[in-house]
């Protein structure tokens, strides 16, 4: 008897988790959309361009979502969120999928019952400050003013820094990065501290960005990455998956420009398998067998999407580094399609 109960719990716990795992790939279908949530604003990132459009390497990563489940990389809906509100958004599924500079932590992920489903940018925590204020490195920041945005992982790396090296700092506040710019253009702040893609990103947009400098140091590890609930494994693969889509497909050397011309078959399995032309991975997610190729077609593979929206030849001006595949030194990985 005592055994048939437990098999029968085992039976019904098992039913539920299945239908949670469908539940949001269910609702998305049925509202014939995604639900991003994206930064207020961040030039190269995540930000509405002058006809309203949002575009940037976070926005890259939900239109890939969305071809991928859709075929239409517009069929999106984006959530401006802060530090502040984005869990909230998240959790309280206002929104499907979180791609908004978000670094991946134990407590987020643990705690907060989120699931990241990989890294997009590798970054680390810098600061920039005036060029007039004579300062090179962060350690003669002492008894400086810095604007801090609320509810965000660089609070604790900030006073964790000032304190192992015993200096002092007054923070100034800021919700967003809009209002961070706005304070440290107005020297309510000497130093402003961010990601140092989100410093780079910042000046770029200043009248005279050679009147700033980021400071050489960097004071912490910054994985940024997409995030969906706890509790839906499917939802989480097909995110996680569509990620290392991208990844993979520059590693192979899948482009948006050739991608038509492969889909009629290559002599390279993991090429065809993530096209499409062999296997069933497609259908295993809960898609098409397509998923891919649309996803990549969206806004080109990582290599692409980093190049377009903030690489060296951007105003942004960031070099690939820690983001560069494993082949070329550094982190990028995808797991093997197969």
């Amino acid at each position: 008897m005592t055994k048939k109960i437990i098999l029968g719990a085992l039976a019904v716990a098992g039913l539920s988790a299945g239908a949670a795992a469908a539940a949001t790939l269910d609702d998305v279908k049925a509202r014939g959309n995604l639900n991003c949530g994206v930064t207020t604003g961040l030039t190269g990132f995540a930000a509405p361009d002058a006809n309203g459009v949002w575009e940037g390497f976070d926005v890259g990563v939900c239109r890939a979502v969305a071809a991928a489940v859709f075929g239409d990389p517009m069929a999106v809906e984006f959530t401006p969120t802060t530090g502040q509100t984005r869990f909230t958004a998240l959790s309280s599924g206002e929104i499907d999928m979180l791609a908004r500079n978000t670094t991946w932590t134990f407590t987020r992920d643990v705690d907060l019952k989120f699931e990241f489903t990989g890294v997009n940018y590798y970054d680390g925590q810098g600061f920039m400050v005036p060029k007039a204020l004579g300062v090179s490195s962060a350690k003669d920041l002492d008894g400086a003013t810095v604007c801090i945005q609320t509810g965000t992982t660089t609070e604790l790396n900030l006073a964790d820094y000032f304190r192992a090296n015993n200096i002092s700092y007054e923070p100034v506040p800021i919700e967003t990065n809009a209002e961070a710019q706005q304070q440290y253009l107005a020297n309510a702040c000497d130093v402003y501290t961010t990601d140092a893609s989100g410093l780079a990103a910042t000046r770029a947009t200043f009248e005279n960005p050679g009147d700033h400098v980021v400071l050489p140091e960097i004071i912490s590890k910054e994985p940024l990455g997409p995030l969906v609930r706890h509790g839906d494994s499917e939802w989480g693969d097909i995110v996680r998956w569509t990620l290392n889509a991208l990844i993979v497909a520059e590693e192979l050397g899948v482009t948006s420009a050739n991608i038509d011309e492969l889909v009629a078959g290559t002599n390279n399995p993991e090429i065809n398998r993530l096209l499409g032309t062999e296997g069933e991975l497609g259908p295993m997610l809960g898609l098409e067998t397509d998923w891919a190729v649309n996803a990549i077609k969206a806004g080109g593979n990582y290599g692409e999407l980093f190049e377009k929206n903030i690489g060296e030849n951007t105003p942004i001006g960031l070099s690939r580094g820690l983001n560069a595949q494993w082949t070329d030194g550094g982190l990028l990985y995808a797991p093997p399609f197969r």
